[in-house]
């Protein structure tokens, strides 16, 4: 018996990288509007901390405008912070003092506007004479009917933290969670970082009017070398926290999704690839997202 075949080769014509705009901008309420500028980066480009840093934009113009008030963001570096910035900047970025100084890390950040319930804040960017444009609101908070920490299992000593939400009825709703260690450190410091956990983004597509309880982990024990590894994701008794609820609309809500997605299954070969949403027009890539947030400091004891 005599068996044959046929191949065919197949090409893909892939396109080039072409770099674009990333735009991170976000006004939370009660705060000020806050924008960082940067450059997409090849895939095959360095990724060692003097590229990071060369892909930040200077020198744009950056405007909020909330229907009544234009307001110019201001350029500020980190390695030249105004006296008393330290920690917002510090929480922003996600790096702490006595890091973030020694860099040049840049972002724009307004002097006048802060973000108020029920109001749309329109961005322009003007980078080289390019222009990007979003809009955003923050909408009405929610408030946790309930929260607090409770041993887990067998454990005594260690637990998560857990809470009681009463999701509003018939409007779509979309959350963020977020926590703050508040104890007090031992060079007598507090840390400024804000901790995402693992999975910090939900909606109400599951639970729509709906008054539930659920857990949430520790994400500063992972980031911390003097946990013991079977305690880590853990509050340990004794331990203060401050929690943040903050809710935003569906097209930013959907960006962050498809983004926290993209990160937990990178390198996955049978992951369903995805494309990342932007509420930003004019060809630039990223997010310009209101954030409607409620906070309660919890005490974990029994």
């Amino acid at each position: 018996m005599i068996l044959s075949s046929c191949s065919k080769e197949v090409q893909i014509d892939l396109p080039g990288y072409q770099e674009q705009i990333v735009i991170d901008g976000s006004i939370e309420l009660g705060q000020p509007a806050i924008v960082l500028l940067s450059k997409s980066a090849d895939i095959y480009s360095p990724t060692n901390l003097e590229a990071y840093l060369g892909n930040f934009i200077s020198g744009a113009n950056v405007v909020v405008s909330d229907g009544n008030t234009l307001d110019t963001l201001i350029e500020i570096c980190t390695d030249n912070l105004p006296p008393g910035t330290e920690e917002i900047a510090a929480a922003f970025f996600g790096i702490p003092i006595e890091q973030l100084t020694s860099l040049n890390l840049c972002g724009y950040f307004s002097s006048n506007m802060i973000g108020v319930e029920g109001r749309s804040y329109e961005l322009t960017v003007n980078v080289n004479n390019d222009v990007f444009t979003a809009t955003t609101q923050i909408g009405e908070p929610t408030a946790l009917d309930s929260l607090y920490w409770k041993p887990e299992g067998n454990l005594e000593n260690h637990g998560f933290s857990w809470a009681k939400l009463s999701d509003p009825q018939g409007v779509y709703d979309a959350y963020l969670w977020e926590v703050q260690k508040l104890n007090i450190q031992d060079n007598g410091t507090q840390d400024p970082l804000s901790y995402k956990t693992f999975n910090p983004y939900f909606d109400d597509a599951f639970f729509d009017g709906l008054s539930f309880e659920f857990a949430y982990e520790n994400p500063i024990s992972f980031q911390d070398s003097s946990v013991e590894d079977q305690f880590r994701g853990y509050y340990e008794i004794g331990d203060t926290i401050l929690v943040k609820l903050s809710k935003l609309g569906r097209d930013e809500y959907n960006f962050f999704e498809k983004k926290y997605n993209q990160i937990y299954t990178a390198g996955n070969p049978f992951a369903t690839p995805t494309n990342i949403p932007s509420n930003i027009e004019g060809g630039a890539l990223g997010i310009w997202v209101g954030y409607a947030s409620w906070s309660d400091t919890l005490v974990c004891q029994p």
